[in-house]
């Protein structure tokens, strides 16, 4: 390739730059020159952030970090080529009334989606349904002010508190997915609970398959709640 056309485009843009100082002066150059830099270099997008926002189920009772639901299903996501972050927002012991409380805090702005898993504990200590439903109610109608996508993961009665206490408690998850419009997975701890091999010794947490088994059975209800927000 001869020399002079390798010259050429180099020779115009400084004749350019030249006459781009004589006639702007150089606090508008600069300017200038920011905006083609940072055309040329637009920011990165930043990760997406999930909240998994529960008590101990989700937030990895006596498990390593690695090993907790939100790590987890991180990986998954990650493996699918999705660009994301889920932070754990579980709290061990934590009821519906405790998680409402600390909701605005531990959600942050920006997030893109709440994964919503808390009852469990509200259905041992045999509270009032009245109060976790109205406590679910609430806390999803404070996400949805926010802008804030959720999956709800429902929780069922444990059979020793009788079976007018588990009509009244199993019906919150449906019944609330169902007015606030979120997609339901129905049973956080489906296909786990009745494994003894997926639990740990006090026969209530999931070990570490135990969460893989649950990331498994969620993961196409997230995939498909992070599809309908980023749409």
């Amino acid at each position: 390739m001869p020399a002079a056309f390798i010259w050429e485009p180099a020779l115009i843009i400084h004749t350019r730059l030249i006459r781009a100082i004589a006639a702007t002066g150089w606090i508008t150059l600069a300017c200038l020159l920011l905006g083609a830099i940072l055309t040329a270099n637009p920011a990165r997008a930043e990760p997406l952030r999930i909240v998994a926002f529960g008590d101990s189920l989700s937030a990895g009772y006596e498990l390593p970090p690695e090993d907790a639901f939100p790590n987890q299903l991180q990986a998954a996501l990650k493996a699918q080529g999705r660009d994301v972050t889920v932070e754990n927002a579980g709290v061990s012991g934590d009821t519906s009334t405790g998680g409402l409380e600390r909701l605005d805090w531990s959600v942050p702005d920006g997030t893109a989606l709440v994964i919503l898993e808390l009852g469990a504990n509200d259905a041992l200590r045999g509270i009032d349904p009245a109060l976790t439903r109205a406590n679910i109610d609430a806390m999803l109608t404070r996400l949805a002010e926010r802008g804030i996508g959720v999956v709800l993961a429902g929780m069922l009665a444990p059979p020793n508190m009788g079976a007018a206490y588990a009509d009244a408690f199993n019906a919150i998850y449906p019944d609330m997915a169902a007015k606030h419009g979120v997609p339901l997975y129905p049973f956080f701890m489906d296909g786990v609970i009745t494994k003894p091999d997926l639990l740990l010794d006090d026969g209530i947490h999931p070990n570490a398959e135990g969460v893989a088994r649950i990331v498994e059975g969620i993961l196409p209800l997230v995939v498909a709640a992070l599809d309908a927000e980023a749409g």
